[in-house]
C-alpha cells in the first residue's frame, strides 16, 4: 500500500478476500503493492468491505460528531455549561481512544463511535465560544468543511488529480512540516515568543489558508487508502476504520476553516 500522513491507515493488515470490488475510482486501477501478494484466507466469515461500507459508517460517525457538537455549542453559547470541562474531556477522551485505534489497529465500532462523540463535544465547546463572539461562523465553518470534503472527493473520482507516489511524498512532507511549525510555534508561546502564525495577522491568515490546503489534500490520500482497503478485499468491519481516518481528517479541517474564518471576521 502507499504511504499515507494519516496514522490510522499505516501499517494496515493485507485484505483476506482478494480483490474485484469496485471501490472511489471510477476506473479500475492496476495491481498496487500488497494487492497481489500473500491474502490470508477469510477467518472470520465476514464478507469484504465496500463502498457503501465506509459511507455508511462515515455517514454515522460524522452524524454523532454533529449532534454532540450542536448540543454542546448551543449550551455554551447559552451560558448553561462552560466550556471548558467539556473541551478538556472531549479532547483527552478523544485523544486516549484514538491512540488507542491507530497503535492497536482496531476497527471497534463502540470506539470509533465514542471518539466521534468525544470529537463532536470538544469541537462544540470550542465553536460555541466562537460562535458566541461571531453570530453565524459555526454555520459557515460546517458549509465551507462540507464543501471541501465534497470538492475532494469529486477530484479523487473523476481523476482530475492522481495519487501518484511523488504527491503522496509532497502531501505526507506538507503535513509534517506545518504540524512541526505548529509545535514550535506552541512551544515558543509558552516563554512569550511569537512566530505570528497564530495571532490573526496577514501572516497567520496565510499560513491558515496553507494549512487547510494541506489538510484538503490529506483526503485524497485517505480516499486513495479507503480505496485499497476495498480492493484488497478487507474484512467489511474495517469499513469503521477508515471512517475513523476521514474522521480525523475531517476534525483538522473544520477546526482550521474555524479559526480562518475568526480571523477574516474578528478585525
Amino acid at each position: 500500500m502507499r504511504s499515507t500522513s494519516n496514522p490510522a491507515f499505516r501499517n494496515l493488515p493485507k485484505g483476506g478476500f482478494g480483490g474485484g470490488y469496485a471501490g472511489f475510482q471510477s476506473q479500475p486501477q492496476a495491481s498496487m503493492p500488497g494487492y497481489g501478494g500473500y491474502q490470508a484466507p477469510p477467518t472470520t466469515g465476514d464478507r469484504p468491505m465496500t463502498v457503501d461500507d465506509v459511507v455508511t459508517k462515515t455517514a454515522m460517525t460524522v452524524g454523532l460528531a454533529m449532534i454532540t457538537g450542536i448540543i454542546t455549542g448551543v449550551a455554551v453559547q447559552t451560558g448553561t455549561i462552560s466550556p471548558f470541562p467539556p473541551m478538556i474531556i472531549g479532547l483527552i477522551v478523544g485523544l486516549v481512544l484514538s491512540l488507542i485505534i491507530i497503535f492497536k489497529q482496531l476497527p471497534n465500532p463502540a470506539m470509533v463511535l465514542t471518539y466521534s462523540a468525544a470529537e463532536g463535544v470538544f469541537l462544540g465547546a470550542i465553536t460555541g465560544v466562537f460562535n458566541a463572539q461571531i453570530s453565524g461562523i459555526a454555520l459557515q465553518a460546517v458549509i465551507g468543511t462540507a464543501l471541501v470534503f465534497v470538492t475532494m472527493l469529486v477530484v479523487y473520482k473523476t481523476g482530475a488529480v492522481r495519487v501518484t507516489p511523488k504527491l503522496t511524498k509532497w502531501i505526507i512532507g506538507a503535513t509534517v512540516g506545518a504540524a512541526g511549525l505548529m509545535l514550535v510555534n506552541l512551544l515558543l508561546s509558552l516563554f512569550g515568543v511569537n512566530m505570528g502564525i497564530r495571532d490573526g495577522s496577514p501572516m497567520a491568515i496565510i499560513f491558515s489558508i496553507v494549512v487547510i490546503g494541506i489538510a484538503a489534500f490529506n483526503f485524497l490520500l485517505d480516499f486513495d487508502m479507503a480505496d485499497q482497503m476495498i480492493r484488497g478485499g478487507m474484512p467489511s468491519k474495517w469499513a469503521w476504520y477508515a471512517a475513523f481516518g476521514l474522521m480525523t481528517t475531517l476534525v483538522w479541517l473544520y477546526l482550521e476553516i474555524l479559526r480562518l474564518l475568526y480571523y477574516l471576521q474578528s478585525e
